[in-house]
């Protein structure tokens, strides 16, 4: 079964935007939850300008699936949280400082000797670690060397490409990189710009994803379709996909 893991960070924009705490940020982790998802994700970024280091230890205390905390290990106010918390899975992103929505995966040949040491650090603490990739067949083989239990592929290559009509080219790299990782013991991630439309196509052909992670997609389906239905719609496309 592929897992559905819930981004709440648009969630924390809405109620950032008008201060106060609504929505509840830790009630809708609760509901997702509850409503299906099969983990909660969340990326807070220095500014905090969507979920907050408070929001991540609440939740923390509170949810009883699988969460993953994302972020730049770069900063080490995220590596101490991470090591406070100790999430389930932590996602290495190589953000820039103010950007808006994470764009690129690690260049993992560049970057091997400072991920090799950051690995290590998450794994020693129990918690298992995520690298942010491109679909590149060498920047699997080099993350693999850094002692990563997973990888996950960014996607908005893909969803681009199929928006545009043409799914086969849309896939291509998806699948050799997928395999790639497969060989290599990795375990299977994958996020950025997934949706209903996508989804299904993607994870048909990608049977060994463990898990995707959806955000800003699933939050402005909620918005009309409500988050209850809106995650169990998610969750139908990846359970069809397998058949």
């Amino acid at each position: 079964m592929i897992r559905l893991s819930v981004n709440i960070n648009k969630l924390a924009t809405l109620r950032n935007a008008r201060g106060g705490n609504n929505p509840d940020i830790v009630k809708a982790a609760v509901d997702a939850q509850r409503f299906g998802a099969d983990g909660i994700t969340v990326h807070p970024r220095p500014d905090e300008r969507h979920i907050r280091y408070e929001d991540v230890r609440n939740i923390r205390r509170i949810i009883t699936t699988e969460f993953n905390i994302e972020g730049n290990p770069r900063e080490q106010k995220f590596i101490d949280l991470v090591l406070e918390t100790k999430p389930h899975q932590v996602t290495l992103v190589p953000d820039a400082e103010g950007q808006l929505t994470s764009d690129h995966g690690w260049d993992t040949q560049k970057h091997q000797d400072y991920l090799v040491k950051t690995v290590a650090v998450f794994k020693s603490a129990g918690i298992r670690v995520s690298l942010f990739v491109d679909p590149e067949v060498s920047m699997i083989e080099n993350a693999a060397s850094t002692g990563t239990d997973r990888v996950e592929l960014y996607t908005e290559g893909y969803a681009s490409a199929f928006a545009a009509g043409d799914q086969h080219a849309a896939l291509a790299p998806y699948i050799t990189a997928a395999e790639m990782a497969r060989s290599r013991g990795l375990g299977l991630n994958a996020g950025h710009d997934l949706d209903l439309q996508n989804l299904g196509h993607f994870a048909k052909h990608i049977p060994w994803l463990d898990e995707v992670s959806i955000g800003h997609a699933l939050i402005c389906d909620a918005i009309y379709l409500g988050l209850e239905n809106t995650i169990q719609l998610y969750k139908r496309k990846l359970s069809s996909s397998l058949h």
